[in-house]
């Protein structure tokens, strides 16, 4: 069982007795140290493994200990996350609590605050609503109900969706509403739980004798709600091992606290405590960037900071890249990202973090139009989102009605302005704000393109679908797209954090210095999510032509890395200093059967409207099939990233017959010209 474990991950499995405490940093071997102290702990009879209760945040989390476990030869731990194991207890003592059956559970509640809200005169648009659930679950968790909300955020600078006497009546409604149906949502599993153990003896002796020994994993992230369930459970005994790294603490929005870690040995003075600070992640340059940015906090906490020490050989030094815009900034990491795939590794290995999802548009396109597949992870895909869907239907019925007027920006921000936009970016975070960004995206993109598309809205809808087609999910092995949020406890041998710039990486509404810390440790916690390479980037301006006003992040900048130079243990590669530029077009494309406007991406492909008759030559598009199905295969993709099926119906109908006429065909390019052209010329010439 102590095999292997270096000195302190040893320490921790002999830990077995009183409190303990581990301070593990990134990449340190945490889970592996857990799981053998609990293995080692159940083979030498310390523990019995059915009075064993080990606690994660992530169902996730959940599976990989409990598979570990396993493979130690432990069977019969309970290892589950804080609300998992609340729910089993709340529902094997609900007979002896009530009479009647156990409420349903609430999967969502959005429903249930959108009528609360409307019973209180607040907003119901669905990101209001997001933020507004948001808003109730942190009050709940943090035991604030009536006017000690709003003290509560305005003492911790949190920016509520609505005022706080608002916020009140609408939980006010929203409990009444529950209690009404006979329902709980999850925080109510929580501290319904807490309840039950703290009035009924009887059921707190029944749980303490159920569970002797507990392990908390991810104690940083712990919240008040979820810490006095612990002291509950735990009740005058001590036989408790927590472990958590303060420098990832990205959650306290939600109501987290890393104070409960931090304060851990001076409630138990007698607490044996472990610091795992060697690195088996990282590369030592890593490693030494993600010390460097964590060491420039203002107040580090000596009791739980920790310094990083790889245990790896010297790797590549990270790199920092800026680019005029951040089409040019997507662009050159989808190139990147490309030439690594090219040189043998596989898409899997390869993520690329950003810090809102906003973000993930511009590098969907880029990735899309370098045929490189992705998986996104945390976030919806753009085209996807509520208010994008909306705001394309409206933008598509304004197209169709004529109702566009001069400028393309203008008339793009007319219509938005009807779902919501505001010339000035809302003052909270959360989905008001991220509602935001997509809209303004979208304005954003208008202007970018209002010269190629000489300020038409039916080309503007023309080129938004054809955007929305080449982002399909993938279904192969993909580079991951992901927010730093997201990418918590995940690593990958290549990273990309892309948007390293102030106002981003911070957020510009990051305004206290509790707040502009806590980005710091988001960036602390995007950088090691790298194992062997890693590379910064970021953009002068948000779009092509716009004004070059971003500064590189301070958190980068404290390290003594900066885009105009290098630094210790960092190179520079700068970039080629042009924006990418857009296909010109004249305007909406014409059927070439009827000569009428086409307004649908599959129109365009093919050239016609869809009832409009066509001749389709049937053997050439077989033959296009099976050998797309071929390509595709040998070359570890999905068969659509080659070329979509309206793509291949157009090539049968259009039968080009040389390299200038297929490059006619929309979702043709210069380099799928140039990696597929000759192989469908040739059949298009066999088939004629």
């Amino acid at each position: 069982m102590l095999a292997g474990l270096d000195d302190e991950q040893r320490a921790v499995a002999e830990a077995l007795h009183g409190p303990v405490v581990v301070l593990a940093g990134a990449g340190s071997g945490k889970t592996r140290a857990i799981t053998h102290r609990i293995a080692y702990a159940v083979a030498t009879g310390q523990h019995d493994p059915r009075r064993t209760l080990a606690v994660t945040f992530t169902t996730r989390a959940a599976g990989e200990m409990r598979s570990r476990l396993r493979t130690l030869g432990v069977d019969g731990v309970q290892v589950r996350t804080f609300h998992a194991a609340a729910l089993r207890q709340l529902r094997f003592f609900w007979p002896r609590l009530s009479g009647g059956a156990f409420p349903e559970l609430l999967p969502s509640k959005a429903r249930l605050v959108a009528e609360a809200a409307r019973k209180a005169g607040a907003p119901t648009d669905t990101a209001t609503i997001r933020d507004l659930s948001a808003d109730l679950e942190w009050a709940k968790v943090s035991f604030l109900s009536g006017d000690a909300i709003g003290a509560a955020a305005m003492a911790a600078h949190r920016s509520l969706a609505v005022d706080g006497a608002l916020l009140a009546r609408v939980q006010s409604a929203y409990e009444d509403a529950k209690s009404d149906r006979g329902l709980l949502d999850f925080e109510d599993v929580l501290l319904v739980t807490a309840g039950a153990l703290e009035t009924r003896p009887d059921i707190a002796d029944e749980v303490r004798t159920a569970y002797r020994w507990f392990t908390v994993d991810e104690f940083q992230d712990v919240n008040a709600l979820q810490h006095r369930l612990l002291g509950l459970w735990l009740g005058e005994r001590d036989d408790l091992c927590v472990v958590g790294d303060a420098n990832q603490t990205i959650y306290t929005f939600t109501g987290a606290t890393s104070q409960y870690l931090a304060d851990f040995s001076q409630r138990y003075p007698d607490a044996t405590e472990v610091r795992l600070e060697r690195c088996y992640r990282c590369t030592p340059q890593i490693v030494g960037l993600a010390n460097a940015v964590i060491a420039a906090a203002a107040r580090p906490s000596p009791a739980t900071s920790l310094v990083l020490r790889s245990q790896r050989p010297a790797g590549q030094a990270p790199t920092i890249e800026s680019s005029p815009d951040d089409v040019a900034e997507a662009a050159s990491v989808a190139e990147r990202a490309k030439a690594y795939i090219a040189s043998g590794i596989p898409g899997r290995d390869i993520a690329v973090l950003f810090r809102i999802n906003a973000q993930s548009a511009v590098l969907e396109e880029a990735f899309a139009e370098a045929g490189v597949p992705v998986v996104l992870r945390g976030t919806e895909r753009f085209f996807d989102r509520p208010e994008v869907r909306e705001a394309v239907t409206r933008l598509r019925g304004a197209a169709r009605a004529g109702e566009a007027a001069g400028p393309l920006g203008d008339s793009v921000r007319a219509v938005l302005g009807v779902v919501g936009w505001t010339p000035e970016p809302p003052r909270t975070a959360g989905a008001v704000r991220e509602r935001w960004e997509s809209l303004s995206a979208l304005a954003s993109l208008a202007d970018e393109l209002a010269v190629a598309l000489a300020e038409s809205l039916p080309a503007f809808i023309v080129e938004l679908d054809a955007r929305a087609e080449a982002q399909h999910a993938p279904v192969g092995d993909g580079v991951t797209l992901a927010s730093i949020h997201s990418a918590k406890g995940l690593e990958w041998p290549v990273v990309f954090v892309v948007g390293c710039s102030d106002g981003l990486l911070p957020l510009q509404h990051a305004e206290t210095p509790a707040q502009v810390e806590e980005e710091r440790r988001l960036a602390y916690v995007a950088i090691t999510r790298a194992a062997d390479r890693l590379h910064l980037s970021w953009a002068h301006a948000r779009q092509p032509g716009g004004r070059a006003v971003r500064r590189p992040s301070p958190f980068l900048a404290a390290t003594g890395l900066a885009a105009d130079g290098a630094g210790p243990g960092g190179t520079v590669r700068r970039g080629s200093g042009r924006a990418r530029g857009e296909r010109r077009r004249t305007g909406p494309a014409k059927c070439r059967i009827c000569r009428k406007s086409l307004v649908t991406a599959p129109e365009r492909t093919l050239g016609r409207c869809a009832d409009c008759p066509a001749d389709l030559n049937e053997p050439l598009l077989e033959a296009l099939r099976a050998w797309r199905l071929a390509e595709s295969r040998e070359r570890g993709m999905p068969a659509y990233v080659v070329f979509t099926d309206v793509t291949l119906v157009a090539i049968a109908e259009q039968v080009p017959r040389d390299a200038a006429a297929l490059l006619e065909i929309p979702g043709i390019g210069a380099k799928k010209l140039d990696a597929y052209g000759a192989a469908v010329l040739a059949m298009v010439t066999d088939h004629a």
